[in-house]
């Protein structure tokens, strides 16, 4: 990878599991490269850093033969451990920089991104002889990564952030620990009571058999060290145990973008529930009960009316290090009551996205396609819609959930093909 002359070039070291991946390279021109470490691409015992890099995965050996470049932007599988939206913005705000240098964010987040990997930057005379050749005329320098000021101020949809929980049940964003056990959500200035219809909608999702992790409301009082972000004048933010991290243990993970090698711009219309279906089956370590679960997944963002149910929202866990696990689910929120007009989820289902025209047929079309034998999967959604119709008519009494959300909720229950109907 030759230089031009007099160009500059910036490294970072990426590590998985004390495994050495590889070297990103940042040139002065803007171009990203990520240079795989030898003993890493040609073990085959390796930990998973993507199912493309999978040893299972057939073409695993093609993905890695050359560095994996791209101008601006990281590559997919990087870009997407970033922040999206206000909290990307935020973040670039406190660095000076713009809000698209993926590669500086990269950097900064890289002690703490979602999964096991670290990024840190390297000192010039820290770099590998072998890394130095590939970069040809290029001058290696050393990354700036302090932080600059602190005044800044953003009106953020929804920010969410890494946070530890203390023994009196407050959350610190920036606690001892360099790992932040939870996801906090603030409330939203844009729709109200989110905290609420998440702990409403999670609630209800695992009473229909949905593996989901622990999660619960806490105080906004109880945020300590939040930056300057404008929130609304609610009293409660929704929390969720993070299931990449176990104490100071890290548990590697990547959503669907990643998987599919998609940017998160192309989270919506790039894949449907069929390809989602046909990975989990091929290769997880389980790949019959991940389907089984995905499937009552599927069928429950219908019954909930979440119509965000994207790319990014579903993920494979990599609790061995190496072999791919449906993930517990998370980010589920019944969308439909901000929307009037809301009919569809993210994503086609047996060639429809719409809630009110699908029935058994599409997921018994969704097997098909998927590869998944339906005579395993309809159990589990007949389970799935006993236990919704059994139980969630009186629980959603008691749920937190705006009382016009609720009857909204109702009303999309009614509007569902028979089959589904609550």
């Amino acid at each position: 990878m030759k230089g031009a002359g007099g160009e500059t070039v910036s490294l970072l070291r990426l590590n998985l599991h004390n495994w050495l991946v590889g070297y990103l390279a940042r040139f002065e021109n803007g171009r990203n490269v990520l240079h795989f470490a030898d003993e890493f691409r040609g073990d085959p015992d390796r930990p998973t850093l993507s199912l493309v890099t999978y040893p299972g995965f057939v073409r695993s050996d093609h993905v890695m033969a050359k560095p994996w470049a791209r101008n601006q932007k990281l590559h997919p599988i990087l870009s997407n451990l970033l922040p999206e939206g206000s909290l990307r913005e935020l973040t670039a705000q406190r660095l000076k920089i713009h809000v698209d240098d993926e590669f500086r964010l990269f950097a900064y987040l890289g002690k703490d991104l979602p999964g096991a990997l670290i990024a840190e930057p390297v000192d010039p005379e820290e770099i590998p002889p072998g890394i130095l050749n590939r970069l040809g005329n290029a001058k290696a320098e050393r990354l700036d990564m302090s932080q600059r000021t602190n005044q800044f101020s953003l009106a953020g949809v929804q920010m969410k952030f890494s946070m530890d929980e203390g023994k009196d049940g407050r959350f610190n964003l920036y606690g001892n620990n360099d790992l932040g056990g939870w996801i906090v959500k603030t409330p939203s200035t844009k729709f109200r009571n989110v905290p609420f219809n998440e702990f409403t909608a999670m609630s209800l999702a695992g009473m229909a058999g949905i593996d989901v992790p622990e999660f619960k409301l806490v105080a906004v009082s109880k945020l300590e060290n939040l930056p300057p972000v404008n929130l609304p004048n609610e009293e409660f933010a929704f929390v969720i145990k993070r299931f990449d991290r176990k104490g100071n243990k890290r548990i590697h993970m990547e959503d669907f973008a990643q998987v599919l090698v998609k940017y998160p711009h192309e989270k919506y219309d790039s894949a449907n529930y069929e390809q989602i279906g046909r990975v989990i089956y091929n290769y997880s370590g389980d790949g019959l009960a991940d389907a089984q679960q995905f499937a009552r997944r599927l069928l429950v963002n219908i019954l909930l009316g979440n119509g965000d149910a994207h790319l990014k929202n579903w993920s494979l866990l990599y609790p061995d290090r190496i072999t791919p696990r449906l993930s517990p689910s998370y980010d589920i929120v019944t969308t439909r009551v901000y929307f009037e007009d809301e009919t569809r989820f993210a994503l086609n289902l047996g060639k429809t996205k719409n809630w009110y025209q699908t029935g058994i047929g599409n997921f018994k079309s969704w097997t098909e396609k998927s590869g998944v034998p339906w005579r395993a999967i309809k159990p589990h959604l007949d389970d799935t819609m006993e236990k919704a119709r059994a139980l969630w008519p009186n629980a959603l009494e008691d749920m937190p959930m705006d009382s016009d959300h609720k009857a909204g909720l109702k009303n999309h229950w009614n509007r569902l093909q028979d089959e589904f109907r609550i």
